[in-house]
């Protein structure tokens, strides 16, 4: 078994670095055959996977966060031979979502590159978004509005380290303001005055908040959760419940579940696809089903 190895050394606040020679030390026990990558900047992991000989290996293999596998993702759908090859995934970066759906954890690192070993793999479901005429894709979620305005807050305000995203939600809670929404769900149009905008095709975002109980990456659909107008002690009241799965609850949440959709806001939004900030409303998105194979955790 041969696999093609891409390390993130700047994963997890440079966990990708210090777990390097542990994980290549882990392939070997494994007794699987490795050709090791590390990423030299953003888009390097795009860039690798996009010009690889897909014929010349038994499956891929990425360790960092939900970011390094948007990389690999994007690039996985831009390669062009016509064999396609599994994908492993090692979750050490701040971020694991789509990891924790198929149960592989940071803590556990080692039972990732054991599912590898086992062969085992599942066909997963994979979101595409059409922005300014290009595509991307998407594994885990796509948000954009309050959550990504708390994100951008929080990249600047990074060396206040853990207590960024605190600081972050309590910036934009102050600035609070709702914007019009218009968003097509397999054809249907809805209209809102609305906060945030979280598009999931796993559960979870990002370490800890649990966005989409329902949500499962193979159902052949996409899960929609809306924050509309609210108060300011309001999404104070809603942002603890996220971690519950319990903000369904709430009379300004709204969730959907489809195949196809289109977003226009007024103003637009920048996009955090994975975690990722890039291009802006208008968009379209649409689920691919059982798009990519992924070795996962008995």
């Amino acid at each position: 078994m041969k696999i093609f190895y891409i390390n993130n050394p700047a994963a997890g606040h440079k966990n990708g670095e210090k777990y390097f020679s542990l994980i290549v030390k882990e392939f070997e026990n494994q007794e699987i055959e490795l050709h090791s990558v590390k990423t030299e900047y953003p888009g390097h992991a795009t860039e690798l996977v996009s010009t690889l000989d897909f014929n010349k290996f038994d499956g891929l293999a990425v360790s960092g966060g939900d970011g390094s596998l948007f990389e690999l993702v994007n690039g996985y759908f831009a390669n062009s031979s016509n064999k396609r090859i599994p994908i492993g995934i090692i979750p050490i970066g701040r971020g694991n979502a789509f990891a924790r759906d198929i149960n592989l954890f940071p803590d556990r690192w080692q039972e990732s590159i054991a599912a590898v070993k086992s062969k085992n793999t599942k066909m997963v479901d994979v979101g595409m978004f059409t922005s300014n005429e290009k595509k991307f894709y998407f594994i885990n979620i796509l948000g954009f509005g309050f959550v990504t305005d708390v994100g951008r807050t929080a990249f600047k305000l990074r060396a206040f380290g853990n207590l960024s995203y605190i600081l972050g939600v309590l910036y934009q809670t102050i600035i609070l303001k709702s914007y019009k929404l218009k968003m097509e769900v397999d054809g249907t149009l809805y209209e809102r005055n609305n906060v945030f905008v979280e598009v999931s095709n796993t559960q979870y975002t990002g370490k800890d908040f649990w966005m989409a109980p329902q949500a499962k990456i193979d159902d052949g659909m996409l899960d929609v959760t809306l924050l509309n107008r609210i108060s300011r002690t309001r999404i104070l009241q809603c942002l603890p419940k996220i971690f519950k799965g319990t903000h369904s609850s709430m009379n300004e949440v709204e969730i959907f579940k489809g195949r196809k959709f289109k977003f226009e806001t007024e103003p637009n939004k920048i996009l955090t696809p994975d975690g990722q900030l890039m291009e802006a409303t208008p968009i379209e998105i649409e689920c691919i089903p059982r798009a990519i194979e992924v070795f996962v955790n008995n």
